[in-house]
């Protein structure tokens, strides 16, 4: 029997207006795997991962985690549901008024509440210690403020708030926008080994091509308002699609025409 995806979305739509933005969507991310979602600037990818989130709410179409149409539950079963998924922002997101450790135990609260288990502060700081060790930070960042933090800093703690409670499912919206090559590439490392660890199912997005195959397995571009392109992350490069290649590869020329963003 198969196993069915951690995440299947079919058909999803949603327009701002007279403006399409997503068009009948279909997508399925198998349990386990890192997908990889590309494109231009307003094609949708942020807009999709808050259809999923439960940010926006589509026009039309299904969105089934672990079989349950999340569009369509209770409530306060699709609260359930989502607060099995972290979210790593674009630009970390913290909340400048905590300090890094009470930013990263906000993570572990929210969790906590979800499954009726309050725990005191005593006894999430260790934890939240140990989830910033493991992307890298020492005990001593913790008492700093995120204006404190460098850029690659605070996505480190934004993925350590991301990863508390050991979610199911792991999102990343542009994780190395604004960082420098070398520190993409350590963001990047520590993604992959988090989502490893953790067996965790995750849907990133990115413009940065040599970030999507360090991160991803699987791979899609949304093109049109539309998944035009499924494979290996490992075949971004020379997938033979002309326009995944023109993207890709960064060449003026080609099917893709000059967009507007939202």
């Amino acid at each position: 029997m198969t196993q069915q995806p951690r995440i299947r979305i079919r058909g999803l739509k949603k327009s701002f207006g007279s403006k399409v933005v997503l068009d009948g969507v279909d997508l399925d991310v198998e349990t386990g795997t890192s997908m990889v979602i590309i494109g231009g600037s307003g094609t949708g990818k942020s807009v999709l991962l808050r259809c999923i989130l439960g940010l926006i709410e589509p026009d039309a179409g299904t969105i089934e985690i672990d079989g349950v149409d999340v569009l369509r539950a209770k409530p306060h079963h699709q609260h359930q549901i989502r607060q099995n998924i972290g979210m790593l922002f674009q630009n970390a997101a913290l909340f400048d008024s905590m300090s890094v450790l009470d930013n990263v135990m906000f993570g572990l609260r929210a969790k906590r509440r979800a499954q009726s288990k309050p725990l005191l502060r005593s006894e999430m700081q260790p934890e939240a210690l140990t989830l910033l060790s493991q992307v890298g930070l020492d005990e001593a960042v913790g008492t700093l403020s995120p204006s404190e933090l460098s850029g690659g800093m605070q996505k480190r703690v934004g993925l350590a708030r991301a990863i508390a409670g050991h979610p199911n499912i792991l999102f990343f919206d542009e994780p190395t926008t604004g960082l420098d090559p070398i520190m993409g590439a350590v963001i990047d490392g520590l993604i992959a080994d988090c989502v490893s660890h953790l067996g965790s199912t995750a849907i990133a997005i990115t413009h940065d091509m040599a970030s999507a195959q360090r991160i991803g397995n699987r791979a899609a571009m949304l093109y049109q308002g539309k998944l035009i392109w499924q494979g290996q992350a490992s075949e971004l490069m020379h997938s033979g699609n002309p326009i995944v290649d023109q993207f890709t590869h960064g060449r003026r020329e080609g099917p893709i025409k000059t967009e507007h963003p939202l």
